[in-house]
């Protein structure tokens, strides 16, 4: 007789390999048992079953299922445990051969019950059943790590996006130095339609008196004089381009 650890057991297999009831609130969903010398000597049925799970690390000594088996009484018989208060297991559900599953329940009255656990014996292996706490934890912990593994291969490939249009900056940067002449003209029809839209410059201010304007010989040579880079005609030409004072 010997308590078997599953592939995946934790370090709570020690404990319960020597016979010995676990303490209380110890979680045994990480092993399971098997008497295989047992199983060759006696049927695995409705009548044995039990005898057989009180053999496992998970059957509580102090059970009122314990004390009539010390009368002499089948363990299972529900017209005696109803009349007794404390911890029990029932029977609760059964597959011959194959399967039969056994609830621990606390009674407090004949027809009073608290659930606690659930052990199943499935082919003469003898497991507990984790609660459903324990489940939805394990399946939690489950969905975020693949949802942290999905965030971060997303964010090594936006990495790798990155990286790509870093490459490609300088040919863009380079082909924004091209000449647009499509923009230029755009640009330009769009300077001529705010310009006719501008009122009309006003008229030149009148001459100060005393002064003469200037003939049209006198003003086209002023203009050509200004394109050759001399500004200013009264410093530049001397008395001679002077304007004549009007006697």
């Amino acid at each position: 007789m010997a308590a078997t650890p599953l592939p995946q057991a934790g370090g709570l297999v020690g404990n319960t390999m020597e016979g010995m009831p676990p303490p209380p609130g110890t979680d045994l969903t990480g092993i399971c048992f098997r008497d295989q010398l047992w199983l060759n000597s006696f049927p695995l049925d409705r009548n044995l079953v039990f005898d057989y799970f009180a053999l496992s690390p998970f059957y509580d000594l102090t059970c009122n299922n314990e004390q009539l088996r010390m009368r002499s009484v089948h363990p299972l018989d529900i017209s005696q445990l109803s009349k007794l208060i404390g911890i029990e297991y029932m029977l609760n559900e059964v597959m011959e051969p194959h399967l039969f599953v056994i609830r621990k329940q606390k009674r407090d009255g004949p027809e009073k019950v608290t659930p606690m656990l659930t052990y199943y014996v499935l082919d003469g292996s003898i497991y507990q059943a984790p609660q459903r706490s324990s489940d939805f934890a394990s399946r939690m912990v489950r969905a975020l790590y693949y949802i942290s593994k999905s965030f971060t291969a997303a964010a090594s490939k936006l990495e790798k996006i990155g990286y790509e249009s870093d490459s490609v900056k300088p040919e863009t940067k380079s082909g924004a130095e091209n000449i647009d002449f499509k923009e230029i003209k755009r640009v330009d029809q769009i300077l001529t339609a705010l310009h006719r839209k501008l009122p009309p410059a006003p008229p030149l201010p009148p001459f100060p008196e005393g002064f003469a304007a200037p003939s049209s010989d006198t003003a086209e040579t002023q203009d050509g004089q200004a394109q050759n880079g001399h500004s200013d005609p009264i410093i530049d030409q001397g008395a001679a381009k002077r304007l004549k004072l009007e006697k």
